[in-house]
């Protein structure tokens, strides 16, 4: 029989990309690129549209009113991918660009028993973790290819929690896109927002990074509401 989790146990989960590492920069240029070559007028804002969305979601952003068929739209999401690939071997990507905070707050976990997963909409994950050397840091890793709904619907989030055997409540989730917050509130789970208020606000946390995080920051009692807890390293 599976022992519950004791009432003050928690587990943390974390989004991959601009919370693991800053790989946003990576898809807005392969993003880019694409859409030059295609004549489709793109920029930074149109990329903050995209986070948190699995590459045919984010395809169908780009395209707007254009219709392609399922080959095209094949043909394109591969090339995005081969763009992004790319944009990292150039960019030497490696164990340096993990995030402030995100190694020491696992090792942390680690040492103190604390479960981590990992829940993501890329299909990049094996790849970046393994560029990060982090492949073997979390105790549960889920991607785009587990769960029929991606964010912001909350089922990678809920899929990851009941392998690492704990009930949403006591989870705390590092999310930066608004539809990763969207998808761990509605999963009733705690959620941490990393970055700009303007983006994460709906969070009950909001930081600017992990950098100079302690487990103990994360630990319950939580906050109540959404958005109502700031102070120290938290955004007001």
């Amino acid at each position: 029989m599976t022992r519950r989790p004791a009432g003050d146990a928690f587990a943390l989960i974390f989004d991959m990309d601009g919370v693991i590492a800053d790989t946003v920069e990576y898809h807005y240029q392969s993003w880019q690129r694409l859409a030059d070559e295609e004549g489709i007028v793109f920029s930074r804002p149109d990329n903050d549209r995209l986070l948190g969305r699995s590459r045919r979601e984010a395809l169908g952003v780009l395209l707007g009113a254009r219709t392609l068929s399922e080959t095209e739209e094949q043909a394109w999401m591969r090339r995005k991918q081969d763009y992004f690939l790319e944009a990292l071997t150039r960019s030497d990507f490696g164990p340096d660009h993990a995030l402030p905070g995100v190694r020491e707050l696992l090792s942390e976990a680690r040492l103190h028993g604390v479960p981590t997963g990992l829940a993501s909409s890329s299909r990049n994950v094996t790849i970046v973790l393994e560029m990060l050397a982090l492949q073997s840091a979390f105790d549960v890793v889920a991607d785009a290819s587990v769960v029929a709904n991606l964010k912001p619907a909350p089922d990678v989030f809920v899929w990851v929690a009941g392998r690492l055997g704990f009930p949403p409540r006591q989870c705390v989730v590092f999310e930066d896109a608004p539809a990763g917050v969207q998808a761990a509130l509605s999963g009733g789970f705690q959620v941490v927002g990393l970055g700009p208020v303007s983006r994460v606000g709906a969070a009950h946390r909001v930081l600017t990074d992990l950098g100079g995080s302690r487990l103990a920051d994360f630990a319950p009692p939580w906050p109540g509401p959404s958005g109502t807890e700031t102070g120290g390293n938290l955004l007001s």
